[in-house]
């Protein structure tokens, strides 16, 4: 049997974290450590990529390296679908999520243990199927604590995205300082032993979880469990063939999983559009995420390219000097992390005290997208510099701006998917939303062939200015979109 705060004691009334059901403690930890190893392995792997072989990495071109980067992003959330389906189908959320959390340790350690390609290729897959199924089913989980009525929960989400940046902020400065000082596969390790921590935690506070978090929302027939075996050795073996004979290959990847993004997220909205088992009123916020998928994908198309771009404008561009000591590359990731934990808690506070005063969802969602781009527009005063032209000061300040479009995009978009989710789509709705972000992070991939150090301007300038437009439209339209949610705000 399995114990619930449902039935111990009603989550409307279960305040012991920070005002949220305790149970969210649980999957707050478990996040937190899941992204200290993910964004503690992200920010080493492209300059092991692209660093040269006498200095510890793989002498890739930096083109194919941002590249690979992006497309592994990509499939990372990509993978959401896969996570969500096996939830929502077969095994449930909670489950899924705890297997997935095995299967990141295990892709850690390979790329901590395996040498070269062979270990990027292996640890890369590993980490990317079992993130995409801990993401999308943590999310969900989290949806699971509060009722429909229950005003607290953009806050639980903005206190849930606050571990997701603990994580974010100190797995850069870790695995960065050992990257600096004893090479790229301690990093790696570091990381491993991140996820395995939070996954220890994760399996002594599975019981508190509510019953919900188990239920399988739309279960699939016994008797077709074979054909979904015979369908996944069949995708491994056509995969497997793809690359072996030069179909899929680095320098074509982030076009790869943009085009699968593309095509996973029509079959998504059309399967739920046109389901029998979504009502009318269902399907009208169905149609209402559309508008939000749109702008998410603009959003992390620009948010998502500090991982990229701004880690080769970092390492090129960037004065890391402080007083004489030059700052490790991959701790310029750690800085967005810093005001998001400065900042969550503050927009939480804000959320709850406004209650049903505050902005609806999409006008957050086009002021975050603008802000983004505005954000963008800031790099043009530092364009075209040379080598340690860019002050540190101006990229922390351009950070703090990235921030705070992010809380207003971020949380919000993984708290309306689970308030405009059909019954039966709880956690495909989830993996929904994510892959507007593996759109994003494909496309942040791709964009790096563009990006030109001796001229910035039109990179910055372009970018910024179609997120403002974009931000733009959806502010213009946010009463219609408001009406297709059908009361959710």
């Amino acid at each position: 049997m399995t114990s619930s705060p449902t039935e111990a004691e009603p989550a409307s009334r279960d305040t012991r974290f920070f005002g949220q059901p305790r149970a969210l403690v649980h999957l707050f930890g478990v996040e937190m450590w899941e992204r200290f190893s993910f964004y503690g392995m992200q920010g080493i792997l492209l300059i092991y990529l692209y660093f040269s072989v006498a200095d510890g990495g793989l002498g890739v071109p930096e083109a194919i390296a941002g590249g690979i980067l992006g497309a592994y992003g990509g499939s990372v959330y990509l993978s959401t679908i896969l996570g969500a389906w096996l939830a929502d189908r077969m095994f449930g959320s909670e489950r899924v999520l705890f297997v997935s959390a095995i299967v990141i340790v295990a892709g850690h350690l390979s790329l901590a243990l395996l040498p070269g390609l062979i270990g990027v290729g292996v640890g890369l897959v590993l980490i990317a199927l079992g993130s995409g199924g801990l993401k999308a089913n943590a999310t969900s989980v989290v949806g699971t604590l509060y009722s429909p009525e229950d005003t607290r929960r953009d806050a639980g989400f903005s206190l849930f995205y606050l571990g997701i940046n603990l994580g974010a902020f100190l797995g850069p400065i870790l695995t960065g300082l050992l990257q600096s000082t004893a090479g790229f596969h301690w990093g790696f390790g570091l990381a491993a032993v991140g996820m395995t921590l939070g996954l220890i935690q994760y399996s002594f506070g599975r019981k508190e979880l509510p019953a919900s978090a188990h239920v399988v929302h739309n279960p699939l027939p016994r008797n077709r469990y074979p054909l979904v075996g015979i369908i996944a050795i069949a995708s491994i073996a056509v995969l497997a063939v793809l690359v072996l004979i030069g179909v899929i290959r680095a320098d074509n990847l982030s076009d790869i999983v943009i085009l699968g993004a593309l095509v996973a997220t029509v079959a998504y909205f059309a399967v739920t559009l046109s389901s029998r088992h979504v009502t009318s009123q269902e399907r009208s916020r169905v149609w209402a995420f559309l508008p939000l998928f749109i702008t998410s994908v603009a959003f992390w198309s620009l948010y998502l390219q500090q991982f990229t771009v701004l880690t080769v404008y970092s390492d090129k561009r960037l004065d890391r000097e402080i007083f004489g000591w030059e700052m490790p590359i991959p701790w310029v990731q750690s800085i967005n992390p810093v005001f998001i934990i400065l900042l969550s808690g503050v927009f939480a506070a804000l959320w709850s005290r406004l209650g049903t005063r505050q902005p609806s969802t999409p006008v957050k969602f086009a002021l975050g997208t603008a802000i983004m781009g505005g954000a963008f527009l800031l790099f043009l005063p530092f364009a075209n510099g040379g080598p340690g032209s860019t002050p540190l000061l101006a990229i922390v300040g351009i950070l703090f701006i990235f921030t705070v479009a992010e809380l207003l995009i971020s949380p919000i978009g993984l708290s309306a998917a689970t308030k405009l989710a059909p019954a039966r789509y709880q956690t495909q709705m989830v993996a929904l939303f994510f892959l507007s972000i593996a759109l994003g992070s494909a496309i942040s991939g791709w964009l790096v062939q563009f990006y030109d150090p001796a001229n910035e301007a039109p990179y910055f300038s372009i970018l910024g200015g179609i997120a403002i437009v974009v931000g733009a439209g959806l502010l213009l339209a946010a009463k219609p979109v408001l009406t297709l949610m059908r009361g959710v705000r």
